[in-house]
């Protein structure tokens, strides 16, 4: 089966990891914050890959390739992430590598339901709540490559802006570790399991959903016209403040995800930032931000 572009088209800025071994499934139970058990029933996962201050390292989808596990992440986190991740290996029966030999592509519109699917080596799963977009990893001669450079990077601001309004969290260098899982709505997208046993960061995460409302989450923002990073700390016209996660200008629009507080601050510590006021205008999130339930 080869996917033709039409249908799917590779993401230049993703890469995935391969947990091969007969522990893989057991070791990736104890280091990231979702139910790895339920890859065995064909559900991919998305979890958090954290310190032990429950500082998120990466974010990660979980897809069970026949060669093993498959983490799709940014692909300038892979091998930091990698390392990481090695060194707690120990006696585990488990090898963490980079899959060079697959690649990792999205498609838009229908595909394989809620359910991992695999054929001839090319796997598909569905990007969390968007029922309209498809992960595909698979062999790069099986999965077409775009047709330049200019076409590579109109796909990947398509993907990261559909990310955008799905209220999809990233990870990039610029904010590794910048935030707990809550900060970026993982609780609000089955990025977590409150049930499953203890895993690196564990006791912060859970801490911070009992002791009850969370004090900064993920919002999609307009940001006005401006040069604009991923990292980059905002101060909101309404006295918000906090840091730019994913940020696309699109057709003179410029969309963007942030981790900002939830409440604004007082008077006293309004400019404790020293960074000027955006005129920023919050845009609906598919979900509900201050429920545990998504949205219909």
């Amino acid at each position: 089966m080869t996917i033709e572009p039409a249908s799917s088209v590779r993401l230049a800025h993703l890469a995935a990891l391969r947990f091969a071994g007969a522990d893989a499934l057991s070791f990736l139970q104890g280091q990231v914050s979702n139910d790895t058990q339920r890859l065995t029933e064909s559900t991919p996962v998305l979890a958090a890959y954290s310190t032990a201050q429950g500082r998120v390292l990466a974010l990660i989808y979980l897809l069970p390739h026949s060669s093993g596990v498959v983490a799709i992440l940014p692909r300038e986190i892979l091998l930091p992430t990698m390392e990481r991740m090695r060194k707690f290996i120990l006696r585990a029966k488990v090898r963490i590598e980079d899959a060079a030999d697959l690649v990792v592509a999205g498609s838009f519109g229908a595909g394989s339901g809620s359910r991992y699917v695999e054929h001839d080596g090319i796997g598909m799963a569905p990007v969390g709540h968007d029922a309209s977009r498809y992960w595909v990893i698979g062999p790069p001669e099986k999965i077409a490559a775009p047709a330049d450079a200019a076409a590579a990077n109109r796909i990947e601001a398509e993907w990261r802006l559909a990310d955008i309004r799905a209220g999809l969290p990233q990870v990039y260098a610029a904010t590794s570790e910048a935030f707990v899982a809550q900060m970026l709505n993982l609780d609000l997208l089955d990025g977590i399991s409150f049930s499953k046993g203890c895993y690196t960061g564990q006791e912060i995460i859970a801490r911070t959903q009992h002791l009850g409302r969370i004090k900064r989450r993920l919002f999609r923002l307009s940001l006005p016209s401006g040069t604009w990073s991923i990292g980059q700390v905002l101060r909101l016209a309404d006295g918000r403040q906090g840091r730019l996660t994913e940020v696309i200008e699109s057709r003179g629009r410029t969309e963007a995800l942030a981790v900002l507080s939830v409440e604004a601050s007082s008077s006293a510590d309004a400019d404790t930032s020293g960074e000027p006021l955006v005129d920023a205008v919050e845009l609906p999130l598919p979900y509900s931000l201050f429920g545990p339930h998504m949205r219909e």
